[in-house]
Protein backbone atom coordinates (compact mmCIF):
# COMPACT_ATOMS: atom_id res chain seq x y z
CA UNK A 1 0.00 0.00 0.00
CA UNK A 2 3.00 2.38 1.17
CA UNK A 3 4.17 2.27 -2.58
CA UNK A 4 1.29 2.60 -4.42
CA UNK A 5 0.78 5.79 -2.15
CA UNK A 6 4.60 6.82 -3.01
CA UNK A 7 4.02 5.90 -6.94
CA UNK A 8 0.80 8.14 -6.92
CA UNK A 9 2.61 11.19 -5.13
CA UNK A 10 5.80 11.19 -7.63
CA UNK A 11 3.30 10.86 -10.48
CA UNK A 12 1.15 14.08 -9.17
CA UNK A 13 4.28 15.91 -8.84
CA UNK A 14 5.89 14.81 -12.11
CA UNK A 15 2.48 15.97 -13.47
CA UNK A 16 2.30 19.13 -11.32
CA UNK A 17 6.00 20.15 -13.09
CA UNK A 18 6.20 23.00 -15.00
CA UNK A 19 7.24 22.62 -18.43
CA UNK A 20 10.76 23.16 -18.77
CA UNK A 21 11.58 26.65 -20.38
CA UNK A 22 13.31 27.86 -23.66
CA UNK A 23 16.89 26.31 -24.24
CA UNK A 24 19.43 28.78 -25.05
CA UNK A 25 19.37 27.41 -28.84
CA UNK A 26 15.97 27.77 -29.13
CA UNK A 27 16.33 31.17 -27.97
CA UNK A 28 19.00 32.00 -29.91
CA UNK A 29 17.31 30.55 -32.95
CA UNK A 30 13.97 32.62 -32.32
CA UNK A 31 16.31 35.68 -32.26
CA UNK A 32 17.85 35.40 -35.42
CA UNK A 33 14.61 35.18 -36.91
CA UNK A 34 13.09 37.62 -35.10
CA UNK A 35 15.67 40.12 -35.49
CA UNK A 36 15.05 40.33 -39.52
CA UNK A 37 17.38 43.39 -40.55
CA UNK A 38 20.06 41.68 -38.23
CA UNK A 39 20.60 45.83 -36.27
CA UNK A 40 20.62 43.84 -32.65
CA UNK A 41 17.33 44.70 -31.70
CA UNK A 42 13.84 44.41 -32.44
CA UNK A 43 11.55 47.58 -33.68
CA UNK A 44 9.07 48.67 -35.56
CA UNK A 45 7.20 45.12 -37.44
CA UNK A 46 9.63 42.72 -36.27
CA UNK A 47 9.53 44.10 -32.93
CA UNK A 48 5.32 44.36 -32.81
CA UNK A 49 4.73 40.42 -31.42
CA UNK A 50 7.45 40.49 -28.87
CA UNK A 51 6.51 43.95 -27.64
CA UNK A 52 3.08 42.87 -27.28
CA UNK A 53 4.03 39.07 -25.38
CA UNK A 54 6.44 41.52 -23.11
CA UNK A 55 3.18 43.65 -22.27
CA UNK A 56 0.73 40.93 -21.58
CA UNK A 57 3.62 39.18 -19.20
CA UNK A 58 4.63 42.69 -17.42
CA UNK A 59 8.04 42.66 -18.16
CA UNK A 60 9.43 46.44 -18.50
CA UNK A 61 11.97 47.01 -21.67
CA UNK A 62 14.72 49.45 -20.76
CA UNK A 63 13.51 51.50 -24.02
CA UNK A 64 9.78 51.67 -24.94
CA UNK A 65 9.41 49.88 -28.32
CA UNK A 66 12.75 48.10 -28.62
CA UNK A 67 13.61 44.57 -27.64
CA UNK A 68 17.51 43.89 -27.35
CA UNK A 69 19.19 41.12 -27.82
CA UNK A 70 19.61 40.35 -23.79
CA UNK A 71 16.18 41.69 -23.47
CA UNK A 72 14.94 39.14 -25.84
CA UNK A 73 16.90 36.11 -24.11
CA UNK A 74 16.00 36.80 -20.59
CA UNK A 75 12.63 36.80 -21.29
CA UNK A 76 12.52 34.14 -23.98
CA UNK A 77 14.01 31.27 -21.22
CA UNK A 78 11.15 32.58 -18.90
CA UNK A 79 8.16 31.19 -21.06
CA UNK A 80 7.11 34.67 -22.38
CA UNK A 81 6.87 34.58 -25.88
CA UNK A 82 4.99 30.91 -25.65
CA UNK A 83 1.58 31.33 -26.98
CA UNK A 84 -1.50 31.30 -24.68
CA UNK A 85 -3.61 27.78 -25.39
CA UNK A 86 -6.87 28.95 -26.15
CA UNK A 87 -9.87 26.60 -23.65
CA UNK A 88 -12.42 24.85 -24.98
CA UNK A 89 -15.51 27.04 -26.45
CA UNK A 90 -13.21 29.68 -26.90
CA UNK A 91 -14.67 32.85 -27.18
CA UNK A 92 -15.92 32.72 -23.67
CA UNK A 93 -19.02 34.98 -22.62
CA UNK A 94 -17.84 37.06 -19.60
CA UNK A 95 -17.26 40.36 -17.87
CA UNK A 96 -13.71 41.69 -19.60
CA UNK A 97 -11.60 43.66 -17.81
CA UNK A 98 -9.18 44.29 -20.84
CA UNK A 99 -9.01 47.54 -22.24
CA UNK A 100 -9.10 47.27 -25.99
CA UNK A 101 -5.30 48.12 -25.87
CA UNK A 102 -4.61 44.97 -23.64
CA UNK A 103 -6.92 42.94 -26.34
CA UNK A 104 -5.55 44.47 -29.13
CA UNK A 105 -1.65 43.29 -27.86
CA UNK A 106 -3.21 39.59 -26.83
CA UNK A 107 -4.15 39.28 -30.96
CA UNK A 108 -0.76 40.83 -31.79
CA UNK A 109 1.29 38.26 -29.51
CA UNK A 110 -0.67 35.02 -31.18
CA UNK A 111 -0.09 36.65 -34.88
CA UNK A 112 -2.61 38.93 -36.06
CA UNK A 113 -1.24 42.15 -37.62
CA UNK A 114 -3.11 45.49 -38.79
CA UNK A 115 -5.61 45.43 -36.07
CA UNK A 116 -8.41 47.46 -36.88
CA UNK A 117 -10.45 49.47 -33.95
CA UNK A 118 -12.09 46.70 -31.61
CA UNK A 119 -15.25 47.07 -29.68
CA UNK A 120 -16.29 44.78 -26.90
CA UNK A 121 -19.79 43.47 -27.25
CA UNK A 122 -22.44 42.77 -25.29
CA UNK A 123 -21.11 39.52 -24.09
CA UNK A 124 -17.82 40.89 -22.70
CA UNK A 125 -16.06 40.01 -25.82
CA UNK A 126 -13.50 42.50 -27.89
CA UNK A 127 -14.33 42.28 -31.24
CA UNK A 128 -12.66 43.21 -34.63
CA UNK A 129 -10.43 42.56 -38.17
CA UNK A 130 -6.91 42.31 -38.79
CA UNK A 131 -4.57 39.87 -40.77
CA UNK A 132 -2.86 36.89 -40.16
CA UNK A 133 -0.82 34.81 -42.54
CA UNK A 134 -1.13 37.92 -44.75
CA UNK A 135 -5.12 36.93 -45.27
CA UNK A 136 -8.24 39.13 -43.78
CA UNK A 137 -9.43 37.47 -40.42
CA UNK A 138 -11.97 38.16 -37.43
CA UNK A 139 -10.89 38.84 -34.32
CA UNK A 140 -12.65 37.85 -30.88
CA UNK A 141 -11.00 38.51 -27.59
CA UNK A 142 -12.12 37.16 -24.21
CA UNK A 143 -12.22 38.00 -20.66
CA UNK A 144 -9.50 35.27 -19.89
CA UNK A 145 -7.19 36.24 -23.18
CA UNK A 146 -8.47 33.78 -25.35
CA UNK A 147 -7.70 34.90 -29.02
CA UNK A 148 -10.00 33.05 -31.67
CA UNK A 149 -9.70 34.64 -35.57
CA UNK A 150 -12.00 32.96 -38.43
CA UNK A 151 -11.68 34.27 -42.30
CA UNK A 152 -13.16 37.23 -42.88
CA UNK A 153 -16.13 37.03 -45.58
Amino acid sequence: MRKVIALAAAAASIVAMPALAATDAECQDMWTKADSDKDGKLTGMEGMRYIAFMRINDRILATEGTVTQAEFMQACKADTYKPHQNDAGAPLKGANSFTEAQARDRATAQGVANIAVMKKDDDGIWRGTGTAEGKPVQIAVDYKGNVVTSAQQ
